[in-house]
């Protein structure tokens, strides 16, 4: 996940397929995809003013090649 404010992020394809799930205060906004069920952003609760984002859905991106940082596995629910 990286983060940006509010302005910084677009979604520019599939914005008709993602899913909302909010929960309790209905502050956090969690999207995901309504097709695949990856986990696409969300706005935070502690941080209302920005998104964070999930960097595999960026297209052209490789999470692997970023270097030395975690990388979650969601089918294994581990981080590689």
């Amino acid at each position: 996940m990286a983060s940006v404010p509010l302005t910084r992020l677009k979604v520019i394809k599939g914005a008709d397929k993602l899913t909302l799930y909010q929960w309790n205060t209905r502050t956090a906004k969690h999207y995901f995809c309504s097709v695949c069920g990856i986990y696409t952003h969300h706005q935070r609760r502690s941080a209302p003013n920005e998104y964070a984002f999930n960097v595999a859905c960026l297209e052209n991106v490789d999470p692997f090649s970023l270097g030395d940082i975690p990388v979650g596995d969601g089918a294994s629910q581990s981080i590689v």
